[in-house]
């Protein structure tokens, strides 16, 4: 339960049993106050190995992409910002959208939390960022980030376990994210631009399944 990734290659059957019990047994044995043997730990963990679910799931489309797009959307040198919600953030949001409508093609974005505002903008509108936001507190800004943007079919909704499944597959190329965007059909990643290739070699693959 602790690591998705073990689980996943017990599933597969690529993990080696005997290597695995060698370094679970340690713990194994101060949890349970008492000598445990390795031979035990291996069966125990064929038995767990044998009771997970099926990979057979993937297969028969796990990753549900939209049937007529299928496309990958891509989106370069961005800035994040995160503000301290307050007061006049609505107000700030609504001048910021007034104020870019006029650029064409700009791209931005408006999260809102709890207590934190996150802004997404093309570098364009960073000038108009600081000008609006001027009074808000600023938490974190980041800068030379792209987004990738996967398009979704409308009954992933439906589906347990869709961002999980994409989310996944980026992390065992370990690529990072620094955050994502949803919407109805669409998953929006952004990421550092030394990893966007390779963001996009593997979303790419999923394009094509």
């Amino acid at each position: 339960m602790e690591s998705p990734f073990l689980t996943e290659g017990l599933g597969r059957g690529l993990i080696n049993l005997s290597e695995l019990a060698r370094q679970l047994q340690p713990q194994l044995e101060t949890d349970l106050w008492k000598p445990v043997g390795q031979a035990a730990v291996v069966m125990a963990l064929r038995r767990v190995a044998e009771r997970l679910p099926q990979q057979e799931a993937a297969a028969h489309g796990e990753l549900s992409l939209a049937r007529k797009t299928g496309e990958l959307t891509t989106r370069t040198d961005l800035t994040m910002y995160t503000f301290r919600y307050s007061e006049n953030t609505y107000e700030c949001h609504r001048q910021l959208l007034a104020m870019a409508a006029p650029q064409q093609g700009a791209f931005v974005s408006v999260t809102r939390g709890i207590h934190e505002v996150m802004v997404v903008c093309s570098r364009p509108l960073t000038s108009v960022i600081d000008e609006v936001f001027v009074t808000e507190r600023q938490l974190a800004r980041l800068e030379n980030l792209n987004a990738v943007t996967l398009h979704l079919d409308p009954e992933t909704f439906n589906m347990p376990g869709i961002y999980h499944g994409i989310l996944k597959k980026l992390a065992w190329d370990k690529i990072n994210l620094v955050n994502m965007i949803c919407t109805h059909t669409e998953l929006t990643i952004l990421l550092e631009q030394r990893q966007t290739g390779a963001a996009i070699a593997v979303l790419s693959r999923l394009v094509a399944q």
